[in-house]
């Protein structure tokens, strides 16, 4: 929601200059002048709140300096609300005392208020002493913050806890983190009260690590399982053979290869991958089969491959 293309304005519009374009826009949107119209209630709702930001001075530096985004992150619809008195404000602009009373706004109940379904929009914003509702206020949260940490495929198989040291709001602070069993990679894990730190009377803001995963030179993952690639010559390929094949976790399987087996070919291990969650199935190992061609053939290989192929092979 971007409280300048609401109102219609620019950011370097004057504070007059938002209060007459709000003027202008709470005449046209009334519920007063739009009995029943749902489309008129919803922009009147927009125009108000984009107007209880852009009026306050600091409200307004604060949306300038974090974007929309930003600034929901730190102010509650309370906060947004907080001083400001909407009955005063319309009463400026011309429209009667009783255009919203706080009984109505708080509870739903009769009046003007509850009659044209502003009661839930306003329920419990504080907007000033002589506003629509007093009711409760949360606290302005600090700056919610978003950093990456590498974790191992070892990580995500067994889980894990890592000491990290972050440098945050000019200083540098030691967090222990718990990697849980089989988490993937983009999900982010959050540190409560770690983040920005807030306002006078505020609550920090919290701190989200994002998960990046380590390459592994063995294994590649795909979801719960695990892909390793094997390579074989071709005459295992052609004659068929046993490999043995290593697990992540350091365990060895003995695995047939079939003859005539193609290059590209799985052969699966089940249950040898990573797990599913913290305490779901582990996935399957899959062994990816590539065929070896020699670089350098000595005489004596090279007359029996031309016996081959003189055979059809």
């Amino acid at each position: 929601m971007d409280y300048y293309e609401i109102l219609g304005v620019s950011k370097t519009s004057s504070s007059e200059e938002i209060k007459k374009v709000y003027r202008k826009l709470a005449l046209k949107y009334h519920p007063d002048t739009n009995s029943g119209n749902k489309e008129a209630e919803d922009k009147f709702k927009q125009i108000s709140e984009a107007y209880a930001v852009l009026s306050d001075p600091e409200k307004r530096k604060q949306y300038d300096m974090y974007g929309s985004a930003g600034f929901r992150q730190r102010y509650s619809q309370e906060d947004i609300f907080r001083n400001f008195d909407l009955n005063e404000i319309l009463r400026q602009f011309g429209f009667g005392t009783e255009s919203f009373n706080s009984a109505s706004f708080r509870s739903g109940g009769a009046g003007e208020g509850a009659q044209h379904g502003f009661g839930s929009f306003f329920s419990g914003r504080n907007m000033g002493q002589g506003g629509c509702g007093g009711g409760y206020s949360h606290p302005v949260k600090g700056q919610d913050m978003t950093y990456q940490i590498s974790v191992s495929l070892n990580d995500v198989l067994t889980g894990a806890e890592k000491q990290i040291s972050l440098r945050t709001n000019g200083r540098t602070q030691n967090v222990s983190v718990k990697i849980p069993k089989g988490i993937e990679e983009g999900k982010k894990l959050r540190l409560k009260g770690k983040g920005g730190i807030p306002p006078p009377g505020g609550v920090p803001g919290d701190l989200y690590l994002k998960i990046q995963l380590e390459p592994n030179d063995k294994y590649e993952r795909q979801g719960d399982d695990l892909i390793h690639h094997k390579m074989i010559p071709f005459t295992d390929a052609c004659l068929g053979a046993k490999i043995e094949v290593e697990t992540l976790d350091g365990k060895k399987f003995m695995v047939s290869v079939p003859s005539g087996t193609n290059g590209d070919a799985r052969l699966r291990i089940k249950g040898q991958g990573l797990p599913s969650g913290p305490i779901g199935e582990r996935g399957d190992l899959y062994v990816k089969i590539g065929i070896e061609i020699p670089k350098k053939l000595t005489d004596e290989q090279i007359s029996v491959i031309k016996s081959l192929r003189e055979t059809g092979l």
